[in-house]
């Protein structure tokens, strides 16, 4: 109940309602269920390339392949749609060509009828891609138009990953239904949470989770330990500071070395991706996998995402002197394989 007040004090609105569960994945399914159930419609739109879980609910409305690979049947009723993207989008890559990606949102919804959710990653956390503040808006006024219901997955990227608690502030929106988990838990404890709005809790007869350990105790300790601890430290504003430094030290690598396409990120969640040729994008996936291993070997650890993306997500307490330390080794591997 502690918990539950601390994160209705936090988020903006009537955004009131807390129900915890195990895990990422399951707060995902119980926000499918609930937008049913507030809406009366079944069909939900996501993106593609998007994550929200293993389970066969959450690969449905996932957008990653691999996961539903001799899978069989999905889920009915889930249409994927592009995401918004600045370094290979099929609307474009502008910030101005972002706003056609929301467009396109409205011509599914009103295409395809009986919508009940648009469920997205605020800042889609495996590549670091990044939409416009104008995207967003354009998207909350859509689903407010059609009565869709905006579901947000924050689940790896709240909490500060972003400078903000909560990443979706950023662009000056609310979303309807707010999923959050890692981090939750201190990154220790399994630990989720889904978050909506005080008229839509109805399911008075409906179980909407279930699960054996929904209420754990321990989680919720956690999940207030991390909160106090993020405002005890300032930690928003130190990772705002780190993003800023990280901005300037990775665009100077990307000044200096070709193999590096783009760059994209926000306080500590970065992405680097890396081409044979900048002007054809053409994706270094074997030299961003020598990379990764090379950097792992002089005790840099990160992961590599869509083949040719390193993702750059420490610990949002890690020192100014470890991040230094993190680009020199990075520097000194991309000298060697450029």
């Amino acid at each position: 109940v502690e918990l539950a007040k601390k994160l209705a004090d936090l988020l903006p609105g009537n955004l009131n309602r807390s129900l915890f569960a195990p895990g990422g994945t399951s707060v995902i399914g119980i926000a499918l269920k609930l937008a049913r159930l507030v809406t009366g419609k079944h069909k939900v739109i996501s993106l593609w390339d998007s994550f929200h879980g293993a389970s066969l609910d959450a690969i449905a409305v996932g957008g990653e392949t691999v996961f539903k690979h001799e899978m069989g049947p999905m889920m009915p009723g889930v249409t994927l749609i592009p995401p918004a993207t600045t370094y290979r989008g099929v609307f474009g890559s502008t910030d101005k060509d972002q706003v056609k990606y929301a467009d396109y949102l409205e011509y599914v919804i009103e295409k395809e009828g009986n919508i009940g959710a648009f469920l997205a990653e605020t800042i889609r956390n495996k590549d670091v891609q990044i939409p416009s503040k104008a995207y967003w808006q354009r998207v909350r006024e859509i689903c407010t138009k059609h009565q869709v219901l905006l579901i947000l997955d924050e689940i790896p990227i709240a909490l500060g990953r972003t400078g903000k608690m909560f990443a979706f502030e950023n662009f000056g929106i609310e979303p309807d239904i707010l999923c959050l988990g890692k981090g939750l838990g201190g990154g220790i404890i399994p630990f989720a949470a889904m978050v909506t709005r005080d008229s839509y809790n109805i399911a008075t007869e409906v179980s909407l989770g279930h699960y054996t350990h929904e209420k754990n105790p321990l989680g919720s300790v956690a999940a207030l330990a991390t909160i106090t601890y993020i405002g005890k430290e300032q930690l928003l504003q130190k990772v705002i500071d780190d993003g800023q430094w990280l901005r300037i030290k990775l665009q100077q690598l990307k000044e200096q070395y070709p193999l590096i396409g783009d760059i994209r990120g926000i306080g500590l969640l970065w992405g680097i991706e890396l081409v044979t040729d900048t002007e054809t994008k053409e994706k270094a996936n074997k030299e961003a996998e020598k990379i990764m291993y090379d950097c792992m070997r002089l005790g840099l650890s990160f992961k590599v995402s869509q083949g040719n993306v390193l993702q750059l997500s420490p610990a949002l307490t890690i020192s100014r002197a470890d991040l230094e330390k993190a680009v020199k080794i990075l520097s000194m591997v991309l000298d060697k394989h450029s």
